[in-house]
């Protein structure tokens, strides 16, 4: 009899799991308080409360009185998945990268660092990554034919997309829902977030670059050496008309709206009008965006309906985390024991500078993202505890914000947990453990360079 072999639960699984745990401490987790300053919890001010311990009908509600705390968030994600639904569905991003292709003709070379560009924005503006499935079976083809391997190819498309992630600035999954529990504007610390994003996508590029060379002139060098090359071919490429360049127009400027609309320019003292944007009016905006491309691709009303409706039925899922995670957070709240923890953490920190403390939470992210995948779901769990926490040791939110999603995205691009590296790793016929020997001089160097960024960060806070 075939032994079965251990699966990881799902984010569903572990925070439902969580939901319960969280109850119990509050049964034996001391009740206490801090006296907060405009939502700032003050040092020095804990005192214990009465005891508020939470049962099971508080458990079987957690999950609803999340949703209620992070409803805005919620329909946020949503509106984005309709958005990126109406846009993937006009084939104008399929259309766009086909054309960089042809357009280069013999000059294949140049493939890696323009498509790893254009991912990388993709991961960095709207967290590309479960999207880019669909470029696989058009690229492995592609680098095969120009006498590079199936491992440059899926390198372009995960380092290039990971990268951005990595360095997310504006990402609404990462990014916008840590920044909107850390209380901080998805603004704050976007300078560093960008000269961070054009440090890694060019180290991602470099690195690809030396070992797409060396496997052309030395294909027995190839990571995939021994391997069966992938046997599909790919299909015929979508024609970018003028229609697709317009709407590939109308999606940057979406995002380029939304990152004037989040940027604190009174603040900053540029002699620019700050529009203050959050959730309600980002909503509005990628609602409003969904639309005009709907029409502009000839959409009629029904279409558009139907498309955007399934687009935010492609993000559900990640809304449910959102509300699951959030529950636990209000569960402890009502509990009366985060100001707990929170007291736990500043007498931890006492003597902790900023540099330490921004440096010990990206590592501690690092195992929490294997836990939890999910980096919506992450963020809602944790960002909640670690924001306070930071105005303890004197750093902004902004620092944890770029902690997380740092640490996030590093490791999404090696977790066998995530469903994008195994399911490229498959098509290419790559095997994982190979694919660790080859990433994990670059994942190294993503590290160091992180610790460094943040510690820029704080110097310049």
């Amino acid at each position: 009899m075939e032994k079965k072999r251990f699966r990881m639960p799902t984010a569903f699984t572990i925070l439902f799991l969580l939901i319960i745990l969280v109850a119990l401490a509050t049964w034996f987790i001391p009740a206490g308080s801090y006296e907060y300053v405009d939502g700032v919890p003050q040092a020095g001010t804990y005192h214990a409360v009465a005891q508020s311990p939470q049962g099971v009908g508080a458990v079987l509600k957690a999950a609803f009185s999340g949703f209620y705390d992070a409803v805005d968030v919620c329909v946020f994600i949503l509106m984005v998945g309709g958005f990126l639904g109406v846009v993937m569905k006009t084939g104008a991003v399929d259309a766009g990268v086909s054309h960089v292709i042809r357009a280069l003709g013999d000059r294949e070379k140049w493939l890696i660092p323009i498509l790893m560009l254009l991912f990388g924005l993709g991961g960095t503006t709207y967290g590309m990554w479960e999207e880019t499935m669909a470029f696989f079976p058009l690229l492995i083809p592609v680098f095969l034919a120009a006498g590079y391997d199936a491992v440059t190819a899926i390198s372009v498309i995960l380092l290039g997309a990971g990268a951005g992630v990595i360095s997310s600035t504006v990402n609404p999954f990462a990014t916008g829902i840590a920044a909107g529990f850390a209380g901080v504007s998805l603004g704050e610390g976007i300078l560093l977030r960008l000269i961070q994003w054009v440090v890694f996508e060019g180290a991602a590029i470099w690195y690809v670059m030396a070992y797409a060379a060396k496997v052309k002139r030395q294909p027995a060098l190839s990571v995939a050496a021994g391997e069966s090359a992938p046997a599909f071919t790919a299909g015929e490429p979508l024609p970018l008309t003028n229609k697709r360049k317009v709407i590939l127009t109308v999606f940057a400027l979406v995002f380029l709206i939304m990152i004037y609309g989040v940027i604190p320019f009174d603040e900053m003292g540029v002699g620019l009008p700050a529009l203050g944007w959050w959730f309600p009016e980002l909503s509005a905006l990628f609602l409003v965006g969904g639309v005009v491309v709907g029409l502009i691709d000839g959409m009629g009303e029904t279409e558009i309906t139907e498309t955007f409706v399934s687009g935010c039925g492609e993000l559900l899922s990640v809304a449910f985390i959102i509300g699951i995670s959030r529950g636990i957070t209000v569960l402890m709240n009502d509990g009366a024991i985060t100001d707990t923890i929170l007291n736990w953490g500043e007498r931890a920190l006492s003597g902790a500078g900023p540099v330490a403390f921004v440096v010990l939470v990206y590592l501690i992210y690092l195992p929490l993202t294997v836990l939890i995948p999910s980096s919506s779901g992450l963020a809602t769990l944790s960002v909640p505890i670690m924001a306070p926490l930071s105005k303890f040791a004197g750093v902004g939110g902004d620092l944890v914000v770029t902690a997380f999603q740092s640490a996030s995205g590093l490791v999404n691009i090696i977790t066998p947990t995530a469903a994008v590296v195994m399911g490229a790793l498959a098509l290419g016929h790559v095997p994982y453990d190979r694919w660790l020997k080859y990433v994990w001089k670059l994942i190294a160097y993503f590290l160091i360079l992180t610790v460094a960024f943040l510690t820029i960060g704080v110097i310049m806070a």
